[in-house]
């Protein structure tokens, strides 16, 4: 099963293609942005890539890439480019609790005028959940995949698994309990399910894990029936630095991991302080890249010993 555009390992992600967050947390706009919120925002996002930049210096090249939207990182997917880094971007409307293209039906347009190296999804998909939104989910995503196989490109499908109300009920409504016991084996049920409606993504981001048999299981299903090349990769979700890397160490330690795309856990702290005037702009930007460094030393360590590949 072919992924044209490359798949490198390893791969740091830095993701901030967040946009109700942004508009929400950085700005408090409870509704649409007006200019000057809008350029604030942008003017964040080129801080994140700054650090980026910054913590980029110490790397090899091929294996830093973003994540990072179009509407307020026009400039960062500019500036990316320039520097040669590789860019993924997001088709799905932000903020929703079931799939939608941002561009609609004209979905393939856009990806072909922003032309990134990589298109990401965010989709909230619990197999035990909304069964009939889940087969509209399934179905636009089939559109997707089936739309990126045919050219070549490489799809980074980031999957999201909240619990049922009964799901949390049943672990006391300590969602950590869900997180450790259940979501798992939904997470690999929910791989199994989208294959199935014809869902090929080349990379699953996926929420962190911090038992090696079960990330190990998440990978045997992500590569069945010969889907050798697909990698996984883990995401932050916003988690403390310290639960962010027990789940890179578990992940570099499993072969079918290939590195991380995490955003808030990264560059959230830095820009609160920058917007609350508690450190200035170079201060952030160094902040950005420290904490940037700090995951990918967690993962390159790990796995350097453990010898685990790709």
């Amino acid at each position: 099963m072919s992924h044209a555009r490359s798949i490198p390992d390893p791969l740091y992600m830095l993701a901030f293609d967040h946009r109700d967050f942004f508009q929400r947390e950085l700005v408090g706009a409870a509704g649409p942005v007006d200019a000057a919120q809008t350029a604030a925002i942008a003017e964040a996002k080129n801080v994140i890539f700054d650090g980026l930049l910054e913590a980029g210096a110490t790397l090899p090249h091929d294996q830093i890439g973003l994540l990072v939207d179009g509407r307020f990182g026009g400039a960062v997917v500019a500036r990316a480019r320039e520097h040669g880094i590789r860019v993924a971007m997001p088709a799905e409307r932000s903020g929703r609790a079931i799939f939608e293209f941002a561009a609609g039906d004209a979905f393939g347009e856009e990806i072909a005028r922003s032309d990134p190296d990589m298109t990401k999804v965010l989709v909230r998909y619990n197999v035990d959940g909304d069964a009939a939104g889940n087969r509209v989910q399934a179905e636009r995503l089939r559109r997707l995949s089936d739309w990126l196989r045919s050219r070549g490109r490489t799809f980074l499908f980031e999957l999201i698994v909240e619990p049922t109300g009964d799901q949390l009920r049943a672990h006391g409504g300590v969602i950590e309990a869900f997180e450790a016991d259940l979501r798992p084996e939904l997470m690999r049920r929910a791989v199994a399910e989208l294959q199935q409606a014809g869902v090929e993504p080349g990379i699953w981001k996926v929420e962190g894990i911090a038992d090696r048999d079960d990330a190990a299981a998440l990978v045997e299903a992500a590569r069945s029936g010969g889907r050798d090349e697909v990698r996984c990769i883990v995401l932050g979700s916003g988690a403390p630095a310290e639960r962010v890397e027990t789940w890179l160490r578990t992940a570099a330690r499993t072969d079918g991991y290939a590195g991380f795309a995490i955003g808030r856990s990264i560059w959230w702290p830095p820009l609160r302080a920058l917007r609350d005037a508690e450190i200035d702009r170079a201060e952030a930007v160094t902040r950005v890249a420290r904490a940037y460094l700090r995951f990918v030393d967690a993962f390159a360590s790990a796995r350097a010993e453990s010898g685990s590949r790709a």
